[in-house]
């Protein structure tokens, strides 16, 4: 029996299959995977199709223990995301939400919510230099944001509404999210 030389493509193939499986390659490789895919932005909601948020009483804390009722976003621009520090497609749309909330954090309320530990979270953002405010939640998530998969990002603006719901990591500082927040804060 004769064997072929192999071909550069499937040897190519066995490289990438092998990064993958490799878990100190694994993970990086998912994160640019994200990063690239996430340049498609979010869409905005139809009018008619947007839903109103219930402000239930949805309650969070900071990493310093400072407590925030959701209610008290009432009549603000709101910008949530519910992600984790172990999700390469959370950590690929990270530097997004913090240039966007670098800019926009006086004006727009950021709430990054975990269910992880405050010091798995605070470590996490040590590492990476972000200082964005970080929430755990300690009351059951309000109905319209309870989701499966993370992350998931949700823009709501003034009246309760929500314009903008993502499954998967998004260009959050793209000029799109940036006009948009800035007609929803006239």
């Amino acid at each position: 029996m004769k064997l072929r030389k192999p071909k550069k493509s499937d040897v190519l193939f066995l490289v990438i299959i092998a990064l993958l499986i490799i878990p100190q390659t694994r993970q990086p490789i998912q994160i640019a995977l994200h990063a690239v895919l996430s340049k498609f932005g979010p869409s905005v909601i139809d009018k008619e199709d947007r839903e109103k948020v219930s402000y239930a009483s949805w309650k969070l804390r900071d990493l310093k223990g400072n407590e925030l009722n959701f209610a008290n976003t009432k009549g603000k621009v709101v910008f949530v995301n519910l992600w984790a520090t172990w999700c390469p497609p959370c950590i690929a749309e990270f530097q997004n939400i913090q240039d966007l909330y670098n800019d926009y954090n006086d004006e727009v309320v950021f709430l990054l919510v975990s269910n992880e530990s405050p010091n798995t979270i605070q470590k996490f953002l040590d590492k990476k230099g972000y200082d964005i405010p970080i929430f755990n939640s300690f009351t059951n998530y309000p109905d319209e944001f309870n989701s499966r998969s993370i992350p998931r990002t949700y823009i709501i603006d003034k009246e309760g509404f929500i314009v903008v719901d993502k499954k998967g990591a998004a260009n959050w500082n793209s000029s799109k999210i940036r006009n948009q927040l800035d007609e929803l804060l006239k």
